[in-house]
């Protein structure tokens, strides 16, 4: 008789009953698979009378998820709460402590205690697995740390926040507002009711800091991650980028320069011909540059149910078919820190839109401030709005170091023809 594995799922919203009506559907295909029964035993929910659409036996929900890590006959406890503090970090570092494998979704628990964690699971010989907690339906974090383990991996960008790519393609295809289409996010169930942390980028500066860990083979960074938002980006940029022959996406991107660690977040002004410009909607995808390998395009659905509970119930088999593995590829006794690259020496040419005033001399008035900070123009389109008696300068520039970029945008909001502070984007090239 096969073994029985005994689970604890502490969060029951969408994705945890999503997980638990995938896993009793395919518990036979899984058995064959790992040669273990799996059997939700527990489930813990904050709030246990609340209507779903699926019938859970009395005997399983259990009120006190703390209590969890001491029970005997519990193998592995599955994390879907959320958030770094509170019942989730108390939960997994007791769990782990207490000798239980930890399955968990939770990109923001791992960005801030991930190495904390993996070492104690290191020293209590339990996995700890999180290939849900980034792009969840591409199985990236196994492929870095298994797959491509004979690599030297120098670079990894891309997209890795479905709802803000969903904003930015569906602007550029509807022509609507950004509002507009916030709503629309949001009636679709793409974005939630406070999507701050999606607009804001730092959803996906917590996932780009665990892939920089896993790929580079170092400790979490805990440098201050250059990290720009989508919210001020206005379908005007996203026509002018049309017409430049550009996207728009926000792009998440870690790499190795002269030895040192650069993470960014933000905007870019992509060639529409590229890759990653056409990838459209709610999916995600990774770019990896290594040697031997080249480049590697991962794709897939980033967030939602689905791709989540695909990416639990991978990690599940993985610890069912009883592998204790690094957490993080590499034992913690080898994971050092890494040198923070100044971002100040970054260089790039970019994007400005500057709202002015319609009035004579303001055109060479703007100019004479890139060139005060030595900074060339590559192309230059003039949009006058007499009714209103302004402009908008669009202006792309040569390569330039982020220094300057800063002086710059300081210089020309002081500048009285200047109406609002300058649009500025960086462009990537791929």
């Amino acid at each position: 008789m096969a073994e029985m594995i005994n689970i604890a799922v502490v969060g029951f919203g969408n994705i945890g009953s999503y997980f638990y009506k995938t896993l009793e559907k395919n518990k036979n295909n899984i058995s064959v698979k790992t040669g273990k029964i799996p059997n939700i035993k527990y489930i813990c929910a904050k709030n246990i009378n609340k209507k779903r659409s699926i019938k859970i036996p009395k005997s399983k929900w259990f009120k006190n998820p703390l209590k969890l890590p001491l029970i005997d006959d519990l193998d592995i406890i599955v994390e879907l709460i959320g958030g770094s503090e509170g019942v989730a970090k108390k939960l997994v570092f007791s769990a782990l402590k207490n000798k239980k494998h930890v399955i968990t979704a939770n990109k923001a628990l791992m960005a801030k205690y991930g190495d904390q964690l993996a070492e104690l699971a290191e020293s209590n010989e339990v996995n700890l697995e999180y290939e849900a907690s980034v792009a969840g339906g591409i199985p990236i974090i196994r492929s870095i740390k298994e797959n491509l383990i004979a690599n030297k991996i120098n670079k990894i960008y891309g997209i890795l926040n479905g709802t803000t790519n969903f904003i930015l393609s569906s602007m550029e295809s509807s022509k609507k507002k950004f509002s507009d289409v916030l709503n629309e996010a949001k009636n679709l169930g793409f974005a939630e009711t406070n999507p701050s942390s999606d607009l804001d980028g730092n959803d996906s500066a917590s996932k780009l800091r665990i892939l920089s860990s896993i790929a580079f083979n170092k400790t979490i960074s805990k440098n201050k991650i250059l990290i720009e938002g989508i919210q001020n980006i206005n379908l005007t940029d996203i026509l002018h980028a049309k017409k430049l022959g550009f996207k728009i996406k926000l792009l998440s991107i870690s790499e190795i320069k002269e030895n040192k660690l650069i993470e960014r977040v933000h905007p870019c002004l992509i060639q529409n011909n590229s890759y990653l410009a056409n990838i459209d909607g709610v999916l995600n995808a990774i770019v990896i540059d290594g040697k031997p390998i080249g480049k590697s395009i991962f794709q897939g659905e980033g967030a939602g149910p689905g791709p989540t509970s695909s990416a639990l119930i991978s990690d599940l088999c993985s610890v069912m078919r009883g592998n204790i593995k690094f957490p993080f590829g590499i034992s913690s006794i080898f994971r050092k820190k890494i040198a923070k690259f100044n971002i100040l020496n970054h260089s790039c040419s970019s994007y400005l839109r500057i709202e002015v005033k319609d009035l004579p001399g303001v055109l060479s008035s703007i100019t004479k401030i890139f060139s005060k900070n030595k900074i060339s123009i590559k192309n230059l389109i003039q949009n006058p709005d007499k009714k209103n008696k302004k402009a908008s300068i669009i202006i792309i520039t040569h390569t330039n170091s982020e220094k300057n970029y800063n002086n710059l945008l300081f210089n020309l909001t002081k500048n009285k023809f200047v109406l609002k502070k300058p649009t500025f984007i960086r462009i990537e090239k791929m």
